[in-house]
């Protein structure tokens, strides 16, 4: 009851009076905490578009009060975050500050020891959304091993993870470690950014075992009880509050011939395929600048399920993916062989999920066999928690 009476709670200071969004701080607007650390220093910032201080940006804000940045790191989507997944970023300069933008998306993943030989400091802020292969974690690991490699310290501002209040999904078998999964968690890992570079450096995750020097500034009013409808879309395929719950569940469907409605005005809210058996609802995918250059079925016709009326609470009350859709989806495909692509192995963490569904495992014995993973993450997990969790 406790939890649900939260819930509610948040989500009218959320959407019933937004001006009490300010009730959560995140770190980035305490100044007062992390200013100290950057005076007379040298700093470069990680950051993209959701890196602001209540409406202005983080490094204009720094600049404003005499911070000397000297350079900017972005991760996927870029430092304005308008560039499509998946899309190579090169190095550029940021027109609106001058300051040189060094990309960490593409070839280039990793700050290299040149990269870091004008910085003292590195700021982290970016906005995550707690799920295992949305690639903010594996830009912010790569930080981190560069930092302690180098010798510089790493402060994350931390913010709210809006799918904090689970822990779901399959732990990752390292042999399948990539760019969008490098650690053994599960696919929903319920930690803040902050509190997941703490678990990184705790548990040994960078190159040889190394630590960086971190510091985190944690949010203030925020707890693992807790959603949130972000104030500015995370990257540009999820714009709203609920592609951002459905993006857990459909997210797997990425390594698969299913459409999740990237190139339309939904994308995570819908998905589908061109012979989907439910011909009631129906999309047709076009290129949209930003977010979908070439998206899957581009100018075809694609017949699927419609989500955008979801029910946020069942998140909110079951604290679980859903399985269904993707089960659903492989038994209604008529060629059973081509359904699953070789991006699925990674995203799942392991060949384990496609085999069970190939074997036309139900989701509760799917489910079943992630137990024990989840509750040995759980116990790893309560070291590294910054705020009261949702058990």
């Amino acid at each position: 009851m406790r939890f649900k009476l939260l819930i509610v709670i948040t989500l009218l200071c959320i959407y019933t009076f937004p001006g009490l969004t300010q009730e959560i701080l995140p770190g980035a607007r305490q100044l007062e905490e992390y200013l100290p650390l950057l005076k007379e220093k040298r700093v470069a910032v990680v950051a993209n578009h959701t890196t602001l201080v209540g409406t202005k940006h983080l490094v204009d804000t720094l600049i404003s009060l005499g911070i000397n940045i000297n350079k900017i790191f972005c991760p996927e989507h870029g430092f304005r975050g308008d560039v499509e997944a998946g899309a190579h970023i090169g190095n550029y300069v940021d027109r609106q500050t001058g300051l040189p933008v060094v990309s960490l998306y593409g070839r280039n993943k990793k700050p290299k020891a040149d990269d870091l030989q004008d910085v003292d400091i590195v700021i982290f802020d970016l906005q995550d959304v707690g799920v295992r292969f949305y690639t903010y974690i594996s830009t912010m690991h790569y930080v981190m091993e560069a930092c302690a490699e180098n010798g510089k310290p790493v402060v994350i501002l931390d913010r709210p993870n809006p799918n904090g209040f689970y822990v779901d999904g399959p732990v990752l078998d390292t042999n399948y470690r990539s760019f969008v999964g490098m650690h053994p968690v599960p696919l929903v890992h319920g930690m803040t950014i902050g509190e997941y570079a703490r678990m990184i450096n705790g548990e040994g995750w960078l190159k040889n075992h190394i630590k960086c020097e971190l510091i985190v500034i944690p949010c203030k009013g925020y707890t693992h009880s807790m959603t949130m409808a972000l104030p500015v879309k995370p990257s540009p395929n999820l714009p709203n509050h609920l592609s951002v719950l459905l993006y857990p569940s459909l997210g797997l469907f990425e390594g698969t011939v299913v459409s999740v409605g990237r190139g339309t005005d939904y994308p995570f809210q819908v998905f589908g395929y061109p012979d989907f058996p439910n011909k009631d609802f129906k999309y047709i995918p076009v290129e949209k600048r930003g977010a979908s250059l070439n998206p899957p079925y581009k100018g075809k016709p694609v017949y699927g399920i419609d989500l955008r009326d979801y029910n946020v609470n069942y998140f909110l009350d079951h604290r679980m993916i859903v399985l269904d859709w993707l089960i659903y989806s492989y038994n209604s495909y008529p060629e059973k062989d081509k359904f699953f692509n070789n991006f699925f192995k990674l995203l799942a963490g392991s060949e384990q999920l496609r085999s069970q569904i190939e074997q036309g495992l139900s989701a509760a014995e799917i489910r079943k066999s992630w137990q024990p993973g989840l509750e040995k993450f759980k116990q790893i997990r309560k070291k590294y928690l910054l705020y009261p969790d949702f058990e």
